[in-house]
């Protein structure tokens, strides 16, 4: 120990992590919660996430957190790109003690389902579509499993837990900032997409209708973003011509942004 320094001439507080994860499904935006066992807010559903052991870093905790929770295979937890969004450390923010965490938040394609059971402190997880995870008040779960006791969910009427609903919220922000400079957008399309399928991971991630003459001009004037398919095309359902099928370019950053409307229609 250093000379001259009492480590105990300050209040000690905890430390934990936060994870927002995201992925789309079904063409609506989704995010990973956990339904919390254990007080505080029991029964209410949350991020997953929790406390940061002595010997390990925020990340290495996050990463642990995530697949304890949620029961995630440990190769799709240690492939995830997890960004680290902020600090939240409101000194009322966990009823316990004073409790400083630290946030990530990724997105991905093709999550797979989680434990229904859950694991650690958590009895249930699963994606949720992010619509209902932000409503205040939204229960995600309002039919709870008739044999695990636990009756009417607690949580009903009160929301995320701690101050996750901000957390999610800024996630939410980040994430959408991402798709305007990188191709993350195409990760989300089958190999050969129309721009019509492109446009359609925008919209959803954006929670808003996009002009698509104005979209696609934007795609096609950024320098690597898609390859056309030579000779493909795919009907889409329309009575017009068949659209042309395009697949991911070399870029993996876009150059000029592909900037979301300052304002516009919600889908």
């Amino acid at each position: 120990m250093t000379a001259g320094y009492d480590p105990h001439a300050f209040e000690p507080f905890a430390v934990t992590v936060d994870l927002a994860v995201f992925t789309v499904r079904a063409g609506a935006l989704h995010v990973l919660l956990i339904r919390r066992g254990q007080e505080p807010y029991a029964g209410t559903w949350a991020l997953p996430g929790g406390f940061v052991l002595p010997r390990e870093s925020a990340e290495t905790a996050a990463r642990r957190e995530l697949a304890e929770e949620t029961g995630l295979a440990p190769g799709v937890v240690a492939a995830l790109h997890l960004e680290q969004l902020r600090t939240y450390s409101d000194p009322d923010r966990d009823p316990r003690m004073r409790v400083v965490s630290v946030a990530f938040t990724a997105l991905v394609p093709d999550m797979p389902e989680p434990a229904a059971g859950g694991g650690g402190d958590a009895d249930r997880a699963r994606w949720v579509p992010v619509g209902e995870a932000a409503a205040p008040g939204a229960d995600p779960d309002p039919d709870p499993d008739p044999g695990s006791g636990s009756g009417p969910d607690p949580g009903v009427g009160s929301g995320l837990a701690f101050d996750h609903a901000v957390i999610l919220a800024d996630a939410r922000e980040r994430v959408g900032s991402k798709l305007e400079y990188t191709c993350l957008a195409s990760a989300f399309c089958p190999p050969e997409f129309t721009l019509g399928e492109l446009q359609a991971v925008y919209e959803t991630v954006w929670d808003t209708a996009l002009d698509r003459p104005n979209f696609r001009r934007k795609v096609l004037a950024t320098p690597g973003f898609v390859e056309a398919v030579p000779g493909a095309a795919r009907l889409t359902g329309g009575r017009g011509k068949p659209a042309a099928l395009y697949r991911p370019g070399p870029a993996t950053t876009l150059h000029p942004p592909l900037l979301r409307p300052s304002e516009g229609p919600t889908r």
